[in-house]
């Protein structure tokens, strides 16, 4: 799987990279950009995984976007795959290297595998259910918080940006991309992330990433994550599970 991402990355993502022409971003919504090689990159995913697991329900962001029923397909298949084709497209397009191509596979309600490709940064991210975390094929495990009393937190939610949650130092930004942020999460650049959005294909792969790393990724109501819905409220990933817990009562 990694190398599919990586054959990808080089056919259709990398010769965009910088030079993307005007016609080739789209603004789905307001703030919500895709361009052609998010688009291109999902069909080839997408298709390669169709015909190596024919009866997998592939649940891709652009393909969610024409058909939101694919999502209830998804949820009740014994055996899925989310696709991310361009995570950070924000970022690809102003010329920002943090960017990345994520696959989950789900067996059932488990995300048992998932890769993470950062194109230009040359750093892949996977994790086994059982198995482990790897950066570049080194295991991976989450160092212990620097300073227990101030944690570093971050948050893709800009109203949140420079607040506090109680007493704890100020939320900063993220790295804005899913594929960029669970590893830094996972490598010890933050302690913790507090996510509004919450859709499959921007969570699963990290999830897994978490987890087989002894990091936590939970949601507002107290409850682990699900990849196979879209929870009510948000997520939030810690270095561990009793930060998390920690970190519950002052999400407001």
């Amino acid at each position: 799987m990694l190398a599919l991402l990586q054959e990808v990355a080089e056919e259709v993502i990398n010769p965009r990279f910088r030079a993307l022409a005007e016609h080739q971003v789209i603004e789905k919504n307001p703030g919500d950009l895709v361009t052609v090689a998010d688009r291109e990159a999902e069909v080839l995913i997408t298709r390669r995984l169709q015909d190596a697991y024919p009866g997998a329900v592939v649940l891709g962001e652009e393909h969610f976007q024409a058909n939101p029923a694919v999502l209830e397909d998804y949820a009740a298949a014994p055996h899925a795959f989310t696709v991310d084709p361009i995570d950070g497209t924000k970022n690809f397009v102003n010329g920002s290297k943090d960017h990345g191509v994520m696959v989950a596979e789900l067996d059932g309600p488990d995300v048992v595998r998932s890769w993470i490709w950062q194109p230009q940064h040359e750093v892949a991210y996977v994790a086994e259910r059982g198995a482990g975390a790897f950066r570049n094929g080194e295991r991976l495990t989450r160092p212990p918080v620097a300073d227990p009393e101030a944690p570093r937190g971050v948050t893709s939610h800009r109203r949140w940006i420079g607040t506090s949650l109680g007493e704890l130092p100020p939320l900063e930004l993220t790295w804005i991309c899913c594929a960029v942020d669970y590893p830094m999460l996972v490598e010890g650049a933050a302690d913790y992330i507090v996510y509004k959005g919450r859709q499959p294909w921007d969570h699963a792969p990290g999830s897994l990433l978490l987890s087989e790393a002894g990091a936590f990724l939970g949601t507002f109501a107290g409850q682990p994550y699900d990849a196979r819905t879209v929870p009510a409220g948000g997520l939030v990933g810690a270095a561990d599970q009793s930060l998390y817990a920690a970190l519950l009562p002052l999400i407001p």
